[in-house]
């Protein structure tokens, strides 16, 4: 079978575009390796009617509804190559099937690179996160850590004082602040430690604190670890789209890219900062762009 468009990746982007397509009378189908990146996440912010929501729960109600519009198929795969046709795309799965779409949603999201700090993976989700809007409330007034390698350091560091004035910042011995970025936390009364870091110290999901390589230790209910992101997936340069200085898909506002008949939408699209709502709406904006180009393509055909 033949399909209007295909959306590879069952995140909230492509979800969304799912659903705008399913209510557009397109027939879609959706593949997704079910292997989402906020799996751990135990509750997502910042979503108006689904504040504190499960990712899990947002997933399986979505996929609910999207079960609704009987021009939409989900189907759980694993994609291993997208191939451009002379009328469309030929999507291959390890499954070894294959399926045709005359447009393609790229919607696979990014993938997260943290430190390799021994603790990191028991307490991810529970009291360290990496996203300030999406659980810096919960750690409002807390005695809080940042662990950032990068360049965003300084500014994340500025960011987080919006909910907590008790903060030591780690760089985990990496030169990523300058002398004049330390001075202004200092001023703010941000701790600034430059040690590598030995350990995460906690148990049950709770953190205790963070040991240094020298065997000191400072006490910290809670914090922010910033990864390195990158491309979770690398269709779009199977299929030759122009990429940002970022590492994200070009797109214009209806998620077109700089190939005909391919979209993107959401964290493929390095559409910053990583929100559940912001990656939503860009699956919707992408599938109005397919939508929007179908017609055009039937109208004056």
């Amino acid at each position: 079978m033949r399909y209007d468009c295909a959306i590879v990746g069952g995140g909230p982007a492509g979800l969304n575009a799912a659903l705008v397509l399913g209510r557009s009378r397109r027939g879609t189908i959706l593949l997704d390796n079910n292997k989402p990146r906020n799996a751990v996440t135990h509750a997502s912010h910042g979503f108006l009617t689904r504040d504190g929501v499960r990712p899990a729960d947002f997933r399986r109600m979505a996929q609910e509804e999207i079960r609704g519009y009987p021009s939409v198929v989900t189907k759980e795969c694993e994609i291993t190559h997208i191939a451009r046709l002379t009328d469309g795309f030929l999507v291959s799965t390890a499954q070894g099937e294959y399926v045709q779409a005359s447009k393609i949603i790229l919607a696979t999201g990014l993938k997260e690179s943290f430190p390799d700090i021994p603790g990191f993976t028991e307490l991810y989700g529970r009291s360290l996160f990496n996203c300030p809007y999406c659980d810096g409330y919960e750690m409002q007034d807390q005695p809080i850590v940042l662990v950032s390698e990068g360049a965003s350091a300084y500014h994340t560091a500025k960011l987080l004082l919006n909910w907590s004035r008790n903060l030591v910042v780690c760089t985990n011995w990496h030169a990523n602040l300058s002398p004049d970025q330390q001075q202004q936390l200092y001023r703010q009364g941000v701790q600034v430690n430059m040690m590598p870091i030995d350990a995460f110290v906690g148990s049950e999901g709770q953190l205790a604190g963070v040991r240094f390589k020298d065997g000191s230790f400072i006490q910290r209910s809670g914090g922010f670890v910033t990864p390195r992101l990158s491309q979770r997936s690398d269709f779009g340069e199977q299929l030759g789209c122009a990429r940002t200085e970022f590492g994200g898909i070009v797109t214009d506002s209806y998620g077109r890219t700089s190939v005909p008949g391919v979209y993107a939408a959401g964290d493929s699209a390095l559409v910053m900062p990583s929100q559940l709502i912001i990656a939503a709406a860009e699956g919707s904006r992408a599938a109005m762009g397919v939508n929007s180009d179908l017609i055009e393509e039937w109208f004056y055909r």
